[in-house]
């Protein structure tokens, strides 16, 4: 069995229904599979450990705690972000110190999806709590409770209050509830950038103005919702 299992490890990293096969038999072999899936994660390549990332979410072992905590440093974003994510979702005992350290030290835009999914991590973790204005946490309130972010009707409200307590929107989502069905929908895509090197203040301006242009030609209706991603000041590294 035990040679079995290492043969499905290496083969994660093959092409995609091999690995999907793969990651299925390790999967369903459960808890026994995982020192084998912990051992070979250093040989595997980008796409395999992304797959081990998965199997080790499914299986929701914590023995695979420190080898995540060892993928903060991986040489590719993708990887390190699933592996922020999987730390959160698995509530990994001693994560938080390693999460921190990867966010701080990389010079990496905080509206990238590396750091997004680390903040995110944090905040799961209870590290980190985003600030929402009483009035964007009032309408969100409004919306039903599964609702996938906030009525698109109030989105210019929620941008000039995120804006008036001096939060920096980094882009927004659109959902579309229709039934029992959940689906994103395409927004303006004006593909607006910040330039991180300005004064906080700055980006807060920026990012009013771009969202404000944004919400004029966002999709509306009673079934569209929209979610931003928003950072506080104290989101930056403090040497900033």
């Amino acid at each position: 069995m035990t040679s079995n299992i290492e043969t499905f490890v290496q083969q994660l990293d093959g092409k995609a229904e091999e690995s999907y096969d793969a990651r299925a038999e390790l999967i369903w072999i459960g808890a026994d599979a995982m020192p084998a899936v912990i051992n070979g994660l250093p040989s595997l390549g980008g796409f395999g450990q992304l797959t081990a990332i998965e199997v080790f979410e499914e299986v929701g072992d914590p023995r695979c705690g420190p080898a995540l905590i060892g993928l903060l440093d991986s040489d590719n974003p993708t990887v390190r972000e699933w592996a922020a994510m999987a730390l959160a979702s698995l509530e990994i005992d001693g994560a938080i110190e390693p999460l921190c350290r990867a966010y701080l030290e990389r010079a990496t835009p905080p509206d990238w999806t590396e750091p997004v999914g680390i903040r995110w991590a944090l905040t799961e973790l209870g590290a980190r709590t985003p600030v929402v204005p009483p009035h964007t946490a009032h309408l969100r309130a409004t919306a039903t409770d599964d609702a996938p972010g906030w009525p698109s009707a109030h989105f210019t409200e929620i941008i000039n209050d995120l804006a008036d307590h001096a939060q920096v929107i980094l882009y927004s989502q659109f959902w579309k509830v229709d039934a029992d069905r959940t689906y994103g929908v395409a927004g303006p895509g004006l593909g607006w950038e910040l330039d991180w090197t300005t004064p906080w203040e700055h980006l807060v301006k920026e990012s009013r103005t771009w969202s404000l242009l944004e919400a004029s030609e966002a999709p509306t209706g009673s079934n569209i919702f929209v979610a931003p991603t928003w950072i506080d000041r104290t989101d930056l590294p403090p040497e900033r």
